[in-house]
């Protein structure tokens, strides 16, 4: 059936009847998995505390899901275009393997490596498209990206160096090959209500109003199934739970094998267009998810105004896109901007979301696989791109970087309208064969300015920028862990914030204009600044007594 919001508890019991039938690769969880029940309200929403009980959906009486040692600096990977290992022309988990070093050599101080805390990579499950956002079966690492033994040789590696992995998991939908949308079908062309798949995607009967969502309809039968991103990928029935549990029981095969955790595509689409039962679900989700491992990582993409996520804080972080792109606030302030709006930003929205998770934390970026690439919209001669940088990694949280974000990199749909002139090959100026994806057709000459093997032989690059700015931000952990506070300037562009940990505060200002500005740290805060800690941008600073000087384009970390 569709996606009802009231489902009978008798249905619910033939259901649990079902849930591990067809499910033998995944036996091995079913015991962790089982420990917590699940309850359901009078609207059909599912809830439950560690104890089994029913959680009401007052936010007011939800335990705040926790988040531990997860404020890094993560580095976003798509997969298919970062580094080939065997000459095909495709990225691979081999090739990211091969280049560890250039990503994180294990030596905090060795200044070498990028420097990097963790790294996301897109989905790696077998499917027939080059992103692999259609899966066709979660079990299985896609062929031209490796094997399990290269995840699990990866995971392996990381962690030795202080590094956490998580993968990109989308279980809104699948792709059409996948054996349960076969199953699905199958049972629908027979006509078999009795077959546990039957139910097992979103779907609608002949005549029957689906609301507005898109629908395609199935080959053999009356019926349609619902398919809001294309025809290549059916939604699953998330008001079944054996979909619940086989969704649940892919996360727990993969946190066995020692990944750290997710990033979850399109996540306000599990209902769609209903946020707060979509939400209800990824509360569910996470809460079993932590019962498996208790400092997971979990961010969601929810590419939506701060009302819309909102919703889903209680649950989880959710990625930032009101400070990403070409017209958030991080470009807009890197700009010339006012640092003020952005800090009071950051600031306002860091205690709003805590309210409802105290746990909860800032997820800022520029650019990812879906959006235009930032290079192309803040230069790096104009030192735009580095403000950038300063802005969204000296920062509160969990900064992202886009692979090729470092160097330069440029890539945008233009007027092709293609996604992959956005997810294009790194360009390493080796002898690394890696390709641009399929249905590309950016313009190689204007990728990059220079190579990662040109950036690494330069200390004034771009490369050498970031990893500068890395080492900072480790350097005085309070940034990324601390109470934030913007502090009040007035009658200047300059900006900055105060964050505290354990007892020991550091400050962050930014100066983002063209010219040279004097500041007096009394009048905007009661604290006494001594030393500069570290200066990076295109200029210098000093500080006397109160009197802070930061040259244009240039931050600065006083303690």
């Amino acid at each position: 059936m569709k996606r009802a919001r009231y489902v009978s508890l008798f249905a619910l019991f033939l259901l649990f009847t079902l849930l591990f039938a067809g499910c033998a690769k995944t036996q091995e969880n079913e015991a962790e998995t089982s420990e917590v029940s699940d309850e359901m309200d009078a609207s059909g929403n599912y809830h439950l505390s560690a104890s089994g009980e029913a959680i009401i959906d007052d936010a007011s009486t939800r335990t705040p899901v926790a988040s531990q040692d997860n404020a890094r600096v993560f580095y976003e990977i798509f997969v298919g275009s970062f580094s080939d290992s065997n000459g095909d022309g495709i990225g691979d988990l081999r090739g990211i393997i091969n280049r560890m070093d250039y990503l994180n050599d294990g030596d905090p101080a060795s200044g070498q490596s990028l420097g990097i805390e963790g790294i996301w990579l897109t989905p790696i499950f077998k499917s027939p498209s080059y992103h692999k956002y259609d899966i066709t079966d979660y079990y299985e690492v896609d062929p031209d990206f490796g094997t399990m033994d290269d995840l699990k040789e990866l995971v392996d590696l990381c962690h030795e160096r202080g590094v956490k992995v998580i993968l990109d998991l989308p279980i809104n939908h699948t792709g059409r090959l996948n054996e349960w949308f076969a199953r699905f079908c199958n049972a629908h062309r027979t006509g078999d209500t009795t077959n546990e798949y039957y139910d097992f995607y979103s779907w609608f009967g002949p005549g029957e109003s689906s609301g507005g969502l898109t629908t395609q309809q199935i080959n053999g039968s009356s019926d349609y199934y619902e398919c809001n991103f294309s025809g290549d990928m059916p939604e699953l029935n998330f008001d079944n739970p054996a979909v619940r549990q086989a969704v649940l029981d892919v996360a727990a095969y993969y946190l066995d094998l020692g990944v750290d955790g997710f990033r979850f595509d399109a996540a306000k689409y599990i209902y769609f267009g209903d946020d707060q039962t979509s939400e209800n679900f990824w509360f569910w989700y996470i809460h079993r998810l932590r019962n498996l491992k208790s400092d997971i990582y979990t961010v969601a993409e929810v590419w939506s105004s701060d009302g819309v996520t909102d919703i889903y804080y209680p649950a989880m972080n959710c990625f930032n896109f009101t400070t990403s792109q070409t017209t958030g606030l991080i470009a807009e302030t890197a700009k010339k901007g006012n640092v003020n709006a952005f800090t009071s930003y950051v600031g306002n929205f860091i205690s709003h979301v805590q309210k409802m998770n105290t746990k909860a934390m800032y997820v800022p970026f520029i650019a990812n696989h879906d959006t235009d690439r930032a290079a192309g919209y803040l230069t790096v001669a104009s030192n735009q791109m580095q403000m950038a940088a300063n802005l969204y990694i000296l920062c509160p949280g969990s900064p992202f970087i886009y692979y090729g974000e470092e160097i330069g990199m440029k890539g945008s749909r233009g007027s092709a309208n293609t996604d992959a002139n956005r997810r294009l090959a790194m360009v390493w100026g080796d002898d690394d064969t890696i390709a641009d994806p399929e249905g590309t057709t950016y313009d190689p000459t204007k990728k990059v300015d220079a190579s990662v093997a040109d950036q690494l032989a330069d200390g004034d690059s771009l490369l050498s920028y970031y990893k500068k700015l890395i080492m900072i931000r480790k350097a005085n952990p309070e940034i990324a862990r601390g109470d934030y506070a913007a502090l009040p300037f007035e009658n200047t562009k300059i900006g900055g914030f105060t964050s505290t940990q354990d007892g020991s505060t550091v400050a962050v200002i930014h100066n983002t204009t063209g010219s040279e500005v004097t500041v007096d740290l009394a009048d905007v805060t009661d604290l006494s600044f001594t030393e500069i800690t570290a200066v990076i941008g295109l200029e210098d600073a000093s500080l006397e007594g109160t009197k802070l000087t930061i040259g244009s384009s240039t931050s600065v970390v006083l303690r």
